[in-house]
């Protein structure tokens, strides 16, 4: 039997700042909180998780593995997120659909376009 995915483990400089920020960007909660870890979930049964564990070293190069969100508004979701504290970075991309942004510890994430159709005026 394959495993399962329990969760995505995040190094933070300040784990309960950043999972309370995760939180809010993703429609999340805490389910487990302790001095040196904490996790969110969409619900408490709901697997994976985030949790977000402390280290004692500023985030240093390009993620080697991040998050895609996908909204139904791009835009819309771009303009939460930075009003949130997150802040658009260029890794590169160049002229792409994705919107990258980082969170507040630098962590990249991309804002994908919707896959809604626009609607029809």
């Amino acid at each position: 039997m394959p495993s399962q995915w329990e969760q995505v483990v995040v190094d933070a400089e300040d784990p309960a700042r950043l999972a309370r920020w995760w939180a809010e960007a993703l429609g999340y909660r805490i389910v487990h909180e302790e001095p040196d870890e904490v996790e969110i979930r969409r619900t408490p049964d709901t697997l994976p998780g985030l949790l977000f564990t402390p280290v004692p070293e500023a985030k240093k190069g390009k993620n080697r593995l991040h998050l895609d969100l996908r909204p139904d508004d791009q835009e819309a979701e771009v303009e939460r997120l930075v009003d949130m504290g997150a802040r658009p970075v260029d890794i590169g991309q160049h002229d792409v659909s994705w919107v990258v942004l980082a969170d507040p510890e630098g962590n990249e994430f991309c804002v994908l376009s919707s896959r809604k159709p626009p609607a029809s005026t």
